[in-house]
């Protein structure tokens, strides 16, 4: 039995076809893999160390809407990291997508993910440079090192 893959891009679209062919029998298989791309994002938890540990807390059981929103709107994947009260976080998203849209869309998807969010801003503030009541912001690569 032979394998052949053919891919063909279609803007943001992947398109990966495998044509299977052996035994006198043909089969093929077509599907889509969308283009992503990462962002990162970075802000505060407000130095104080009782808030830092609920925060976390929260963290280790997000509540299901949430999550559900965030797949809903179409989040490939997030990571959060830290450092001390630094968080960052990174989003995979499909290409080009409007960040601002996809969160209005979580929020929209159940009233849980907007009292979430309602609820994280409390321990949350903005770095260095960010303007009064601005808390998550986006930082933009300068240096990139490998295939990519």
């Amino acid at each position: 039995m032979k394998k052949i893959i053919f891919f063909l891009f279609a803007g943001p679209v992947l398109t990966a076809t495998t044509l299977i062919t052996g035994c006198a029998q043909k089969q093929e298989e077509t599907k889509q893999i969308q283009q992503v791309e990462d962002k990162v994002f970075v802000v505060n938890i407000v130095p104080d160390s009782l808030k830092l540990k609920e925060y976390l807390n929260y963290h280790k059981q997000v509540w299901p809407q949430v999550e559900a929103g965030f797949k809903k709107a179409g989040y490939k994947k997030i990571v959060l990291y830290r450092y001390d009260h630094l968080l960052v976080m990174k989003v995979t998203v499909p290409v080009g997508a409007d960040l601002g849209e996809m969160g209005k869309l979580a929020e929209a998807s159940d009233p849980r993910c907007a009292e979430w969010n309602k609820l994280m801003n409390t321990y949350q503030q903005g770095v260095h440079g960010t303007l009064p009541g601005q808390t998550w912001v986006e930082a933009k690569p300068f240096y990139q090192f490998g295939d990519q």
